[in-house]
């Protein structure tokens, strides 16, 4: 099918300028304290994969026969049952997610790679001096900007649209280490339009995680490591409430929590794990807590 058409969106580092330094100084003035606060007591694995599905409501999932894995890793490990995605449609979510703001994206059609300057988890986390990568499903080949091809959709991809996060970061899943000591400190891997629920059943997106991170997760648990599952958003008929797992060493097994995070409280908390500084929301938003061993 010929490309969705490609928009470009103007850079906004002259306005973040401008806000971080009103921040700065209201900050000074106590008229705000929510991001000079220190960050909650929330540990530092050695690597974090996260793992984004699609489309699928908490009550969907969670609880459900179709997803036996993914009710194990809860079971082992966290759930959060007030999770919230922060809009529709699918990519707005995965920028949210990504760097703390939808940076103007509205819908799911392709954008030009590099149209924006903002700070983002990749940018973030480099600065800090640690690593960073995606392993996507079905991306024709390494760096690949590619609208769409197959199973495979740019839209699930944020990190294109940053001029700070290398192409090269970007890989094929077939790239995903074997030995998982190897692993960037954080990374993001994106099913398929398949395999992560959007055009497929839930039990084959279930049956995928098994299939190809189990691996990971049983190594995360005994390596001071973490795997961080979520959704882009809801069905639409559910008030955009996800399911959220944490499963790993560092995470509490059996743990149910109930206050209500969103994508901007699970980027804060990655952000916070290693010390970065905070991408748009993140910095007025709150660690998840509760689940943590220690």
């Amino acid at each position: 099918m010929p490309p969705t058409t490609h928009r470009t969106r103007r850079p906004r580092r002259r306005l973040a300028a401008v806000a971080t330094a009103f921040g700065l100084a209201a900050a000074s003035l106590g008229l705000w304290a929510s991001d000079s606060s220190a960050a909650s007591a929330v540990p530092t694995p050695d690597h974090v994969v996260v793992v984004v599905f699609e489309n699928h409501a908490f009550g969907q999932v969670m609880g459900s026969s179709s997803a036996p894995y993914i009710n194990s890793l809860a079971a082992g490990g966290a759930s959060l049952t007030a999770s919230y995605a922060e809009t529709h449609p699918s990519q707005p979510n995965y920028y949210a997610l990504f760097s703390g703001d939808t940076q103007g994206v509205t819908d799911d059609s392709c954008v030009d790679p590099g149209f924006s300057q903002e700070a983002n988890l990749a940018s973030e986390l480099v600065d800090a001096g640690r690593t960073w990568a995606s392993y996507n499903e079905s991306l024709p080949s390494e760096g690949s900007t590619t609208c769409k091809s197959g199973n495979y959709a740019q839209k699930h991809n944020p990190w294109f649209g940053f001029d700070n996060v290398p192409t090269s970061s970007a890989h094929t899943f077939g790239a995903f280490p074997r030995d998982y000591a190897t692993l960037p400190t954080v990374s993001f891997v994106v099913p398929n339009l398949c395999s992560d629920m959007h055009d497929c059943s839930v039990g084959t997106g279930d049956t995928w995680l098994k299939n190809n991170l189990k691996g990971y997760a049983d190594w995360a648990k005994t390596h001071n490591s973490l795997l961080l599952i979520t959704f882009d958003e809801d069905n639409r008929l559910s008030g955009n409430r996800i399911p959220t797992v944490l499963y790993g060493q560092p995470v509490k097994a059996g743990t149910t929590s109930g206050e209500t995070y969103n994508h901007y409280d699970v980027l804060r908390t990655i952000e916070d794990m290693y010390g970065t500084s905070h991408a748009g929301n993140a910095a007025r938003a709150k660690d998840i807590s509760g689940v943590w061993t220690s």
